[in-house]
């Protein structure tokens, strides 16, 4: 087994809605916002995780492999029905609780993904945060609904960060030899990042947060904005299903 290439993706993240990833609360402040945004503890800024960005694609690929269950998919579950699970476990990676035989080691590899942390877009923040004087993050105020009464109760405030952000978009795939051309585990990625598009980011996606829309899309030097614009996400498990 042998790596022979270490792929770039990169993009332009946009907000096409608020989007609210939490971080903990360092104190508790009288008066102070209920649910705060996880910000860059050096420039205070907020950003993106990898992780989120990895768990969120991951889970909508496992869903879309109709194999998901409520832990991460392992090596226990490639099935000749489930052909999308195999791409799935290369791409992002087996649990810890996993026990590979040598052979089941040489036959998936080690995990091919490396997301980045996404950071806000230096010239977005310079054109809002700098010269136009906007917030980088507003605040959502929120309620409870009596059902019976109609009558709104237990306010609550929530950062997001807002519709329209910027953010910088990247992530690493290594190809190895026995991947072929990796074709496939480029499309199983670029069908994770839309169905991304599709569905949401970050909490409270049914209530209309977490939009993202990505623009820019680039493989290295090669633009495929147009391919993955095309894409259909669901085409794969359509041909699966058929055959």
């Amino acid at each position: 087994m042998q790596l022979i290439n270490i792929h770039q993706l990169t993009a332009t993240l946009e907000l096409k809605s608020g989007l609210r990833i939490g971080a903990s609360e360092g104190e508790i402040r009288i008066g102070g916002v209920d649910n705060q945004v996880i910000r860059n503890p050096h420039s205070n800024q907020p950003y993106i995780p990898g992780s989120s960005l990895k768990g969120k694609v991951r889970s909508l690929l496992e869903w879309r492999s109709g194999a998901v269950k409520s832990e991460p998919l392992g090596i226990r579950d490639m099935q000749a029905r489930f052909p999308q699970v195999r791409l799935i476990l290369q791409l992002f990676g087996i649990g810890g609780g996993d026990q590979l035989s040598e052979a089941e080691a040489l036959d998936l590899g080690p995990t091919r993904l490396a997301f980045w942390d996404a950071d806000l877009q230096r010239a977005w923040v310079n054109e809002f945060g700098k010269d136009k004087n906007l917030p980088l993050i507003e605040v959502k105020s929120e309620n409870w609904i009596d059902r019976i009464k109609g009558v709104a109760g237990s306010p609550r405030q929530t950062e997001r960060v807002p519709s329209g952000a910027l953010f910088d978009f990247r992530l690493s795939i290594k190809q190895l030899d026995i991947d072929g051309d990796g074709a496939e585990l480029r499309r199983t990625l670029l069908a994770g990042l839309r169905l991304l598009e599709l569905d949401s980011l970050g909490g409270s996606g049914s209530r209309g947060y977490g939009k993202v829309k990505f623009t820019a899309l680039r493989w290295g030097d090669e633009d495929i904005q147009a391919e993955f614009d095309a894409l259909d996400p669901f085409a794969d498990v359509a041909v699966a299903r058929r055959a």
